[in-house]
């Protein structure tokens, strides 16, 4: 999402870092570069305004003068700035009541039905059973689409043949009480643009539930439009926060970066991609530092911590350490945890250092579908032919490629970068490399925020 704004960021830093001083007319010039990237970004003009105004009076103060290095010294400013903008504190959801309700509101084909069973599944991994419902009576198929949903991700469901929205919601609170959901998440109905009697029956259910959170869906793509909806429903409604969808896409950031500051109310959690799985907590120095092309190591990490299995990792690593091979079983894992992952681009994205050039680059070269055409393969083949790749010869590999439905070039390639993998994995082993990133999954990067600002090298 905040490609192009982290390249023009980018830019504009590298005018004043490693300078050994820094002048008014470089903190000028930079400023405004900075001002224009925001604007293209799609910030709002006052927020834009007030952030550079901020970045330029910390620059010229003695924060800049008095610094050993000034370049490091306005990175730090324009990062702590950014903070500022996207929120400050990180705010979690905050229940309240058994079970806690969350009530989603927002435009028609902002993704609040996609959101609810992503949030549902968010919740249930942080304990505590869920129970959804959809009050959209209007859409064809509205809660059909919420009762798949939940049947996929084994939550509850609400059913009724009631057609009035208010009912619905009170009967499935009751039901919420009476079964002992920790959470009874609430999907409202939606429409092209804001009207009057969409408010009143938000305003009628929020009266009827007492929601702990009511949450604004917001689609990032949306741009300033987005912004302007989300302050005409906080008039309308106690807002408590914001979910960004669609953040995966050419969002420009401009959302991220206004919503705070024109509504005052905090994002708290973003969707980033279309699996149920693609929702993350927003937290506002992890992003800034996103931004600023500084990576988020402990979101890398938590990442890996929720989609990787530890066990099969420790499995695996014991396996190597007893110098026997990794079988064509073992690397089907491992390219079905990377699937699980969401893929090389969002890894990237977490990391310090990768420039969005490099990023999309990387995202280009490596084909996500590649990852399921080369488990395809191995699923074609015997369990002998997974324990030993040794049999597999020329009539084997034409067996297996025709099963799988793919050129026998593809079976071969396979073959190779699994012995690739192999040979790497074992010098792991002996570097004690596995072991490290182990002990990392077994004990951090779980709870804190990330490793102290310490600017660029």
């Amino acid at each position: 999402m905040f490609d192009q704004l982290t390249a023009r960021l980018t830019e504009a830093i590298q005018r004043v870092t490693g300078k050994g001083r820094i002048t008014e007319d470089n903190v000028r010039d930079t400023v405004r570069t900075i001002r224009m990237a925001l604007l293209e970004a799609d910030v709002a003009v006052p927020v834009a305004k007030a952030f550079v105004d901020r970045v330029r009076d910390r620059a010229l103060g003695e924060e800049v003068v008095r610094s050993l290095n000034p370049g490091q010294a306005f990175v730090k400013i324009v990062h702590d700035e950014l903070v500022t903008v996207l929120g400050g504190e990180a705010s979690p959801l905050a229940p309240r009541g058994q079970p806690g309700v969350i009530m989603l509101v927002g435009l028609q084909g902002a993704g609040k039905t996609t959101t609810a069973g992503k949030l549902a599944r968010h919740l249930t991994e942080r304990g505590g059973a869920v129970l959804l419902v959809s009050t959209d009576v209007y859409r064809p198929a509205a809660r059909e689409q919420l009762a798949t949903l939940a049947a996929d991700l084994g939550v509850g469901f609400f059913k009724t043949d009631s057609n009035d929205p208010a009912t619905i919601a009170t009967e499935a609170l009751a039901s919420a009480q009476r079964g002992g959901q920790r959470w009874l998440i609430l999907d409202t109905a939606g429409r092209l643009h804001v009207d009057t009697e969409m408010m009143a029956e938000a305003r009628e259910l929020h009266r009827l539930v007492e929601p702990s959170e009511t949450l604004f869906v917001v689609d990032s793509m949306a741009g300033q439009d987005a912004v302007n909806s989300a302050r005409a429903f906080h008039e309308a409604l106690p807002l408590t926060g914001v979910i960004l969808t669609k953040t995966d896409g050419d969002a420009r950031g401009g959302v991220a970066l206004s919503v705070r500051e024109v509504t005052g109310l905090p994002i708290k959690l973003v969707g980033t991609g279309e699996k149920v799985d693609a929702l993350e907590a927003f937290v506002p120095e992890r992003f800034a530092s996103r931004i600023l092309g500084m990576g988020d190591v402990v979101g890398l990490v938590e990442q890996v911590q929720q989609s990787v299995n530890r066990e099969e990792m420790e499995r695996v690593a014991g396996k190597l350490k007893e110098g026997k091979r990794l079988s064509l079983e073992d690397y089907r894992e491992q390219l079905r945890q990377l699937v699980n992952m969401g893929g090389i681009g969002q890894l990237l994205d977490k990391l310090p250092g990768v420039k969005p050039e490099q990023l999309a680059a990387a995202s280009a070269k490596i084909d996500p579908k590649q990852f399921r055409r080369q488990i395809g393969i191995i699923d074609s083949m015997t369990p002998a032919e997974r324990r030993q790749p040794s049999l597999i010869d020329g009539s084997r590999k034409r067996r297996i490629a025709a099963g799988a439905g793919l050129p026998v070039q593809e079976v071969s390639r396979l073959l190779k970068q699994h012995e690739q993998l192999t040979k790497t994995m074992k010098q792991l082993t002996k570097r004690g490399g596995m072991q490290r990133l182990l002990g990392a999954m077994r004990g951090g990067g779980g709870g804190g925020g990330p490793p102290p600002f310490r600017g660029r090298r």
